[in-house]
C-alpha cells in the first residue's frame, strides 16, 4: 500500500536530552494551493529546532508536508499552523519555521515562525 499524506506527527525518544543540539529539515518541493483562486502555490520550507524530550519521525514529516498539497492556505497561516504543529507534538526547546514562498505575481515571501520554550 503507498504511503498517503497525514496531519500525524510521529516522535521517538531525544537520544541526548542532557545537551542542546539542532536538527534541520530542508523541504524544498512544499506545495499548497491558493484560498483565492486554487492554483498552486510552491514554497521552500527550512525547519530548525531543538529537541527536549522527543523529536520529530522523518517519514510522518514529510507525509504530513504532503497533506498541504490540496489545501487552501494563506502563506502566513500555514508557516504558523505548522510551527504550531511542531510545537504540539515534541514541546522543543526552539524552533524555527522558515518558509519561502515562490514569486507570483512578481512578488515573493518569507515568513518566519519562531517558538522557544519558557523556562520554569
Amino acid at each position: 500500500m503507498p504511503s498517503q499524506p497525514t496531519k500525524d506527527l510521529q516522535t521517538f525518544p531525544n537520544p541526548a536530552t542532557d545537551r542542546d543540539y539542532e536538527i534541520a529539515f530542508d523541504v524544498p518541493e512544499f506545495t499548497c494551493l491558493c484560498p483565492l483562486t486554487g492554483q498552486p502555490d510552491f514554497a521552500h520550507f527550512k525547519i530548525r529546532y531543538v529537541p527536549d524530550q522527543l523529536c520529530v519521525e522523518l517519514k510522518s514529516l514529510k507525509l504530513y508536508m504532503w497533506a498541504y498539497r490540496n489545501e487552501g492556505a494563506f502563506h502566513e497561516k500555514v508557516t504558523n499552523t505548522i510551527a504550531d504543529d511542531i510545537v504540539r507534538a515534541i514541546n522543543p526547546r526552539k524552533l524555527t519555521v522558515v518558509g519561502d514562498f515562490f514569486v507570483r505575481g512578481g512578488i515573493g515571501t518569507v515568513v518566519t515562525v519562531t517558538h522557544e520554550k519558557k523556562k520554569d
